[in-house]
């Protein structure tokens, strides 16, 4: 994955050869990652949304009906395929809890930041004991090069399994990756004007917020232990 390509194509394909932490990497179907968009190494465009969910049994019949007949309308004006991807995890309080031991510190009261203090322990075991989860609904939209849509089903199936990258690749991708997003952009819009209609809140994922994706799901363990603080200093090379 990338936010930067780095200084070179060249230097790119050989950092691969001589690293042999990134030995893994060469299998993942990402070379990088910019403008809020994932591009795959076979010139292939990305782009998710993250949206809301509804509690469907709640809604009216009324509701219930006009969310059905939207959510057909939106599927029926679709000229391109789509991933709906639900992702389950253990939910992460860290980052509220950093927060309101903050809030406790600035208390003069003793007991207020006592009782602060034990809340925070509360949520933390309750959250590790009970197994809480939290879902995250998304929805990928794609958009790929002709000459990605022209290849056999075996062809296919040899690049999905023989990742590596070359300086052509990377040059081409290059080349075509303002048009090839313009075109990604008309369906992202496409999408989440369906979406909206069925009364849901639909958001893109920036760079950062792909990149935090993309290292959880590869990184389940140590993503909960390591967090990336500000993604937006971090300088990502390319595969």
């Amino acid at each position: 994955m990338a936010t930067n390509p780095g200084s070179n194509a060249k230097d790119t394909v050989r950092q691969k050869k001589t690293s042999p932490s990134m030995s893994t990497q060469l299998y993942l179907d990402i070379a990088e990652i910019k403008d809020n968009v994932v591009v795959l190494k076979n010139g292939g465009l990305r782009a998710i949304l993250q949206t809301n969910s509804i509690n469907f049994n709640l809604k009216s019949e009324e509701e219930q009906n006009s969310i059905i007949y939207g959510y057909q309308s939106f599927l029926n004006s679709l000229e391109f395929p789509v991933q709906i991807a639900i992702q389950s995890r253990k939910l992460d309080v860290d980052k509220y809890i950093e927060n309101v031991r903050e809030i406790g510190e600035k208390h003069t009261n003793v007991l207020l930041k006592e009782q602060t203090n034990e809340y925070c322990d509360y949520i933390l075991k309750l959250v590790e004991y009970a197994d809480i989860m939290e879902k995250k609904f998304y929805v990928v939209v794609p958009f790929d090069p002709y000459r990605s849509r022209e290849q056999g089903i075996f062809a296919k199936f040899m690049s999905s399994i023989s990742s590596a990258d070359s300086i052509d690749a990377i040059k081409r991708r290059h080349r075509e990756f303002e048009e090839l997003n313009k075109n990604l952009t008309e369906r992202v819009s496409s999408v989440i004007a369906g979406l909206e209609g069925c009364n849901l809140r639909v958001a893109q994922l920036s760079t950062a917020q792909l990149i935090e994706l993309f290292y959880q799901i590869y990184n389940p363990v140590s993503s909960r232990n390591e967090k990336i603080n500000d993604l937006n200093q971090m300088n990502v090379q390319g595969l």
